[in-house]
């Protein structure tokens, strides 16, 4: 295959390719920007469209990832200059081609101030071993992206980062069927805060239209973690400044570098405790702002049927609190009052906080002392921060989503669970972050031997999540001698999920036990 260029709305691209795991060649185009830089008077401010060039872009290589700290290398690395997403696709138009293939938009993880889109991590290969086009994007992390000001005025109204996937959903529907997509045929999928990210674009107003189907990986809006601070109190806090004066504090952060604004950041305290919402991640806007993203409570929203009815994809791994435990190691297990969700907005005295501690502890640990019980954390910190929300979230979708919502709890145990891998974790049990390996072709990919276990699961991972990118459902076929099961959506009564392991199983739990994990039905 030589070299592709294509034409789209923007100007001439020049690609590169690439080879699945089966060895068949395949087009890529990386660093394609979808917005204009956010420089300058754009900093904090909601994505504008892109501009045109002239010649013909470069986009033999991968773009700037936003500004950060990546904890996954422990390195602070990006450009502010980084809204771009990249295209994967088998066919582009060349007069022989001429069909138009489901589209898979892939929304990385990080809790909202890490990661990227890029190949590093997101590796291609898996995915375009089946008839899809994938497009992988990079959105605005940390203060950059979420920092959020009350006054209207200053129009930082929060949620930039998720504004930009809007246009990058966008570029999407303008141009993906150069690339040989189907604008009409777009699945949205995410993990961690990609998945909260994926069901906050399922209930925003401004995405009508823009997806067909979406898949929450490991996150949801509900989530504790995903959710951030309105105002900027705590990061005038860190600068000395007023806490009534938000103009101010925003002309101080236009004089900073981007070096500086993460200086700024990091001074700021992150507990990532189900007890506290985050310093930075979505927030609810006025409803003053008509191009706010998101103004009403998930739950309220979810209840009043307020949200794109479109087939869901949500599920979580058999052991998500895996790697929170590893990042709390070093200081030891915080109180336990800290693993109730600060959406259940209990205000108790200290003797309501002894008895709810105490409940806890011998829920979840009997008469032993926590830090002897690792596994009893990992649950612990599941359930408080990932599993109860998700749960919450489908039994109101169960009643309310007038299309099919799916199930599932990832099982697998193999050399290609991404984080155990690379936290060196022994312990049984699948961790979050680890379902990315079984997605995507990561920087700790092993080789794949040819009917591995490690082959057989990405092989039928790869197949639900194209089946449902094409059907609407995972597995369509009565006969299917690959996925050999018949994965059914919610339904009244009891809800089946499919646990993702060495094999497939479909499973049922009731509407009071969530799968794989009774303590969830606990809270």
């Amino acid at each position: 295959m030589k070299q592709p260029e294509l034409t789209i709305e923007q100007g001439k691209l020049l690609g590169s390719t690439g080879k699945d795991i089966r060895g068949i060649p395949f087009y890529k185009f990386q660093g394609i920007p979808y917005a204009k830089p956010p420089l300058g008077h754009l900093r904090f401010k909601a994505p504008e469209p892109p501009e045109h060039w002239e010649g013909v872009l470069d986009a033999t290589k991968p773009g700037n990832v936003c500004y950060q700290r990546d904890l996954f290398r422990q390195k602070i690395t990006g450009s502010e200059n980084c809204l771009v997403l990249n295209v994967y696709t088998r066919n582009i138009p060349d007069g022989i081609h001429t069909s138009l293939y489901p589209v898979l938009v892939w929304i990385h993880g990080g809790y909202f101030i890490f990661g990227s889109g890029n190949d590093d991590i997101y590796g291609p290969e898996f995915l375009l071993s089946e008839n899809l086009v994938l497009v992988t994007v990079n959105y605005r992390l940390g203060m950059l992206g979420f920092l959020c000001l009350e006054d209207l005025a200053l129009e930082v109204p929060g949620n930039a980062g998720l504004k930009d996937i809007v246009m990058a959903l966008k570029w999407v529907q303008r141009n993906i069927y150069k690339f040989c997509g189907n604008p009409h045929n777009v699945t949205i999928f995410g993990q961690d805060a990609g998945g909260s990210s994926v069901h906050l674009l399922f209930l925003s107003p401004l995405t009508a239209g823009l997806f067909h189907r979406a898949i929450a990986q490991s996150g949801c809006a509900v989530n504790p973690w995903a959710r951030g601070t309105r105002g900027g109190n705590t990061v005038a806090e860190v600068l000395k400044i007023g806490l009534n004066d938000e103009r101010e504090l925003l002309d101080c952060l236009m004089t900073k570098t981007v070096e500086e604004i993460l200086e700024i950041q990091e001074k700021i305290v992150d507990k990532l405790v189900a007890s506290e919402v985050r310093p930075f991640g979505y927030v609810l806007e006025s409803s003053a702002n008509r191009f706010a993203f998101i103004t009403e409570e998930p739950l309220q929203a979810m209840l009043g049927g307020r949200f794109n009815h479109v087939p869901l994809i949500v599920g979580f791994t058999s052991s998500e609190g895996m790697e929170i435990y590893k990042n709390l190691k070093n200081q030891g297990l915080p109180p336990l009052e800290t693993f109730i969700p600060w959406s259940f907005n209990y205000n108790m005295d200290k003797s309501e906080t002894d008895k709810l501690r105490d409940r806890l502890k011998k829920f979840y640990f009997e008469k032993e002392a926590p830090l002897k019980q690792v596994n009893k954390i990992f649950d612990l910190i599941s359930d408080s921060m990932f599993i109860f929300p998700i749960i919450q979230t489908v039994m109101i979708l169960f009643h309310k989503n007038k299309a099919p919502t799916y199930v599932y709890m990832i099982s697998a145990e193999t050399k290609l669970n991404f984080y155990k891998k690379l936290a060196k974790i022994k312990e049984p049990g699948v961790s979050h972050f680890d379902d990315i390996g079984y997605l995507f072709k990561t920087f700790k990919t092993p080789e794949l031997k040819p009917g591995s276990v490690e082959e057989v699961v990405v092989t039928k991972l790869i197949k639900l999540w194209s089946n449902f990118a094409t059907f609407g459902e995972p597995t369509p076929h009565k006969r299917d001698s690959l996925l050999k099961v018949k994965w059914k959506p919610m339904k009244k009564h009891e809800i089946e999920f499919l646990d993702i392991g060495r094999e497939l199983k479909v499973s049922a739990f009731s509407a009071k036990v969530p799968p794989g994990n009774e303590q969830s039905a606990h809270f």
